[in-house]
């Protein structure tokens, strides 16, 4: 494993904040979006979901690199992550699934990551003043100042209105074949049969995670990936089952071309089920409108109350942008609604085979409360009437 360069690196805000401590990964500057997340584990799953594309990530544990990194929980085939920030770095690697370090991985990937900072105290002040334009830089002082970095993250554009599907996106379409990971002695999923046996489940790849992917198999879908601009004409020639408008980063207000095709989709009646920005995405095509959140959601443990059941889950969300229901009034009706903040986290069509969610049921890492929703989708897909939704 190479030795980590703890050389310094240096975080700079929009709002004049500078942190200095030790460099780890690559060694170059990025600029992008910080934000933090509150889950304890994972940290491997967060770096490479396509969703935080242009985010800089700051990790609330205190610790991170613990585990290492393996290619069974990569969540796409890179990092998209622009920068990490931590607290401390493991100087161990202790899981027995490892096949390389923390530093090692984002080395490889071009991300750079900086430890020794204070997290807790960067935390409270991004719940204050909201996500801030970040440069993460190992260049030093005698090359670049203090100021010349905060000047660059104040010219960083920003979130809203930027397309960064496209930077995520497959190039092409592809079949995805495998289920989801067990353990020795755990349960299989539910299912309704192998894959295919439920029919086939095409994606747009909005920034689709794997495990995603390996939830649709686990039910009992085939699977077809296509890329995020692929006119629904083609989609519909593929006889799909149902369709599912995956994750991805950016906002979604900046893709009308999207917001189009699902239009057109809906207007087939083809079952759907829309994944956080894909979420957003459907109900931009119903009419609605989405906004900024100050801070998004960004961790594994957010309560959120189905309000059909009463039963409240603990969530894994990764999102910058929500739904605006009031917008949707006499569209859509709200399933699920989250218990920090009271935003829209679920919606249904009456009557129509039609859901969506803004949190992560697949979780990965976890937690697994919200995976019965894709037996839900495909209860619909199936034609069974459930609570309003679909019939």
């Amino acid at each position: 494993m190479p030795a980590i360069d703890e050389g310094l690196a240096r975080l700079a805000l929009a709002n004049g904040t500078v942190l200095r401590g030790r460099s780890f990964g690559a060694r170059r500057t990025v600029v992008g979006e910080l934000v933090f997340n509150t889950a304890m584990t994972g940290y491997q799953e967060v770096v490479t979901d396509p969703s935080y594309r242009g985010q800089i990530v700051l990790m609330t544990a205190p610790q991170i690199g613990n585990v290492g990194w393996n290619r069974g929980d990569l969540e796409s085939t890179t990092a998209h992550a622009a920068g990490f920030v931590v607290r401390e770095l493991s100087p161990t690697v202790s899981n027995w699934r490892s096949e390389v370090g923390l530093h090692e991985a984002l080395l490889a990937a071009g991300v750079p990551g900086i430890s020794g900072v204070d997290t807790r105290t960067l935390t409270r002040l991004l719940r204050e003043e909201g996500s801030l334009g970040a440069v993460l830089s190992p260049v030093p002082v005698s090359d670049c100042s203090d100021e010349e970095l905060v000047a660059a993250a104040r010219r960083w554009g920003g979130m809203e209105g930027r397309d960064l599907v496209s930077e995520v996106t497959c190039p092409a379409p592809y079949t995805w074949e495998e289920s989801s990971l067990r353990m020795p002695g755990e349960p299989a999923a539910a299912s309704f049969g192998p894959p295919g046996a439920l029919g086939h489940a095409v994606v747009y790849d909005f920034g689709v995670k794997h495990a995603i992917l390996r939830q649709l198999c686990d039910v009992g879908f085939r699977v077809t990936v296509v890329p995020a601009r692929t006119p629904p004409d083609e989609v519909l020639a593929c006889r799909p089952d149902g369709v599912v408008l995956s994750n991805g980063p950016g906002d979604p207000a900046a893709l009308p071309w999207a917001v189009q095709s699902t239009q057109v989709l809906l207007a087939k009646g083809v079952p759907l089920l829309g994944i956080c920005l894909g979420h957003q995405i459907l109900s931009l095509a119903l009419g609605g409108r989405t906004y900024k959140l100050k801070f998004g959601h960004h961790g594994i443990n957010h309560p959120v109350k189905d309000l059909r059941t009463g039963r409240v889950e603990i969530t894994s969300q990764n999102h910058g942008f929500s739904v605006d229901f009031a917008s949707l009034h006499g569209v859509a009706v709200l399933t699920h609604l989250n218990l920090n903040d009271n935003t829209v986290e679920g919606l249904a069509l009456p009557g129509r085979p039609v859901l969506s969610l803004q949190y992560h049921p697949e979780a990965s890492p976890g937690p697994r409360d919200a995976g019965h929703l894709f037996c839900r989708f495909a209860r619909l897909v199936r034609g069974e009437a459930l609570d309003g939704e679909g019939g």
